[in-house]
């Protein structure tokens, strides 16, 4: 049973650095722009202890509603029993990075208005619905120079 209770109680792997990975935080950390509205992933970095989360919201998405000097603000959404709660947590910006949670959307998007463009120019419908993964078709195995092999297990045998 856990002895403590504390803020950072149970954290010992969650917030370990990885191999080689010690020491000063990248400077493309801070040269990174964030705008309200930007969808970004909550990830602590235990270099820096301030402006840290809580553990909870370690590997939590949330949308950026505030953006100040040196930290932004993030709404995040946690389920408390049978609803969802908005939580407002404000977070260095060690601590958080863009979310790459939408980029095969808008490449999808992208290629579909690429799609619709150039079938308009032709004068045609184009599909740019996702469809599921087809059965494959089916075929006939020739047995010509395919012999068919009779397969059978082996016999157990101790070898002392």
């Amino acid at each position: 049973m856990p002895h403590s209770y504390g803020y950072r109680a149970r954290t010992r792997h969650m917030f370990a650095k990885d191999f080689k990975d010690h020491g000063v935080i990248k400077l493309s950390t801070y040269l990174t722009t964030y705008r309200i509205g930007d969808i970004v992933d909550i990830k602590a970095n235990s270099t820096m202890q301030r402006g840290m989360p809580h553990k909870y919201y370690h590997g939590k998405t949330g949308v950026i509603y505030n953006v100040t000097p040196r930290a932004v603000g993030v709404i995040i959404r946690k389920p408390v029993n049978n609803r969802y709660i908005e939580k407002r947590v404000n977070v260095r910006i060690e601590h958080v990075r863009h979310s790459k949670c939408r980029v095969d959307f808008l490449a999808r998007v992208k290629e579909n208005q690429r799609l619709i463009r150039e079938a308009m120019k032709k004068g045609e419908k184009v599909d740019t619905r996702r469809v599921p993964a087809q059965p494959r078709p089916g075929h006939s195995v020739s047995t010509e120079d395919n012999l068919p092999e009779t397969l059978a297990p082996l016999r157990f045998e101790i070898n002392l």
